[in-house]
């Protein structure tokens, strides 16, 4: 059963679980943030995410994200960094006290720290926001019952060299596949979001603290994640 993740008593449990790691990483140096936007869409509690414009630059230009980017001199922190991504990209304005905390990092591909930042944003269509058109082509949500249900779940192996190097999830079946790092950052949410429910399929697998590699073709458990 979906916990009620957007209710008083789930926020606070999750301000509670996130407090301590919170203070310690506000205080870091950190290369980038990510805004984890938790949203209710037509009173469904979902994740939103950005689709990245097929026009930037780089090898990610056409993924799914979650709105960040690199840290400004200017910002304050981390959490700055995530607020102001976002209303340059999505136009949307998050209090920063509907910040509940911050998750685990990621690392980027210079293996510098990103820093996901949960924020309740409330009630959300979609649909309603103007994305800047230079770096955003998209923007959906995916429900968090969707995200929980074990046949949109899998797993991508990565290769290098023609060698097994890691696996990473992948959540499947909605407007876009979802991977790489955003499904980490995703995973790391649904842990605290939905700790009885969400069993993560790579349990004691470590996430790299490096560039990502290549997927490996005909890797992936079969049914699950069949688009590579």
């Amino acid at each position: 059963m979906l916990p009620d993740c957007l209710s008083a008593e789930g926020e606070l449990r999750c301000r509670r679980l996130l407090a301590t790691a919170t203070a310690r990483l506000r205080a870091r140096p950190a290369s980038a943030a990510v805004l984890v936007p938790l949203c209710s869409v037509r009173g469904v509690p979902a994740l939103l995410y950005t689709l990245r414009s097929s026009r930037l630059t780089g090898r990610h230009r056409g993924d799914v994200s979650f709105p960040g980017g690199k840290c400004d001199p200017a910002d304050q922190d981390v959490v700055h960094t995530a607020l102001r991504e976002t209303q340059e990209e999505l136009g949307l304005a998050v209090p920063q006290e509907h910040v509940w905390g911050l998750l685990r990092p990621v690392y980027d591909p210079q293996k510098a720290p990103v820093v996901p930042v949960l924020a309740g944003v409330g009630p959300l269509d979609p649909q309603s926001l103007r994305p800047n058109s230079e770096e955003v082509d998209e923007v959906f949500a995916l429900p968090l019952a969707h995200l929980l249900q074990t046949q949109n779940q899998g797993y991508t192996h990565f290769c290098q060299g023609g060698h097994f190097r890691y696996t990473l999830p992948v959540f499947l079946h909605g407007p876009h596949r979802v991977w790489g790092l955003t499904a980490v950052i995703t995973e790391f949410a649904l842990q605290l979001l939905a700790p009885g429910t969400y069993q993560p399929r790579l349990a004691g697998l470590a996430h790299p603290k490096e560039p990502l590699a290549s997927p490996c073709r005909a890797s992936s458990t079969p049914g699950l994640n069949k688009g590579l």
